[in-house]
């Protein structure tokens, strides 16, 4: 079975935050059969005044150094996913990397990153975090910086995006968006899940949507296990999204996690409980991992 997880900070905690071990790695991306691992290049908290793109940059070397020197294999499309062969695919959590320059869009996709989470928790040239209440949408900027990334397939990534930015890119943008690492709003209020407009559009508009393992998003009182993950990927299943679920860990970026689900070695144990639940494997090889590539073949990666 292909498994794939769209989101992890594992590049940031090796570089910023040596002290602590992080949980992935190849040893247990082996363990779970995770045949693609999405890393994120993260901008950090500063914001645009703290060289987000030097952050960014100090990121990707550091996934080169994993690639040379420990083993590490670069997937340069979720196309390449084979099962038993882990592979790591590079994404971007705050555009402000860019420091809104198109040009810069090109660089970090030479680089290998196939999807740009538009905004982290700060306002930047692109748009407006959830976290920040605004109910203005896309800049002009962050338009130009949109239209590029659809010339060259690059996911649009709407996790921490504010919702008058979600909904321009519903409207507006010629490629369906994606949410690598969210959560339902329904079942746990937080400002960071989707409300169910927005999992319906989604859903009609040929998005994609990676639920997140972090308890805080899961459960209000702020505890979760492989069941309650499961809870969301249900949810969205009997919204019609059995097709546009899937996996978005967050691993190494959150400081809690569900209790049997601590590491991708754990993954197979929300396989195990949506099997119990009666989902078909058909339907376990989508949520695992087909979904994820076939969203991509809808960018126009094959």
């Amino acid at each position: 079975m292909i498994i794939c997880d769209t989101h992890c900070d594992v590049l940031y905690t090796r570089v910023f935050h040596p002290e602590e071990t992080p949980v992935v790695t190849l040893e247990n991306m082996k363990k779970g059969g995770i045949s693609l691992q999405t890393c994120t290049l993260f901008s950090g908290s500063g914001g645009i005044e703290k060289h987000p793109y030097e952050a960014g940059m100090k990121e990707y070397h550091e996934f080169e150094r994993l690639v040379a020197e420990y083993g590490w294999v670069q997937a340069w499309s979720p196309a390449e996913a084979v099962e038993g062969e882990p592979k790591a695919m590079l994404s971007m959590e705050g555009g402000e990397i860019l420091e809104g320059s198109t040009a810069r869009v090109d660089e970090f996709f030479e680089y290998g990153v196939r999807m740009i989470a538009l905004t982290w928790n700060r306002e930047n040239e692109i748009g407006h975090p959830a976290k920040s209440g605004s109910e203005e949408g896309i800049k002009p900027a962050g338009w130009d910086i949109l239209r590029r990334m659809a010339e060259l397939h690059i996911a649009a990534d709407t996790s921490h995006l504010n919702e008058a930015g979600f909904w321009d890119l519903i409207r507006r943008h010629p490629q369906p968006p994606m949410a690598s690492h969210s959560c339902v709003r329904t079942l746990c209020d937080h400002f960071r899940n989707l409300r169910d407009d927005q999992i319906r559009a989604m859903i009609e508009n040929g998005g994609w949507i990676g639920i997140n393992f972090y308890p805080c998003f899961l459960s209000n009182d702020g505890k979760a296990d492989a069941k309650r993950i499961c809870d969301h990927i249900d949810y969205i299943c009997q919204m019609g999204g059995e097709k546009h679920v899937g996996f978005g860990s967050d691993f190494d970026g959150i400081e809690v996690t569900p209790v049997d689900v601590k590491t991708p070695a754990e993954v197979p144990n929300i396989l195990a409980e949506l099997r119990r639940r009666g989902y078909s494997e058909t339907a376990l090889q989508d949520i695992a991992g087909l979904n994820f590539i076939r969203y991509y073949q809808r960018l126009g990666w094959n």
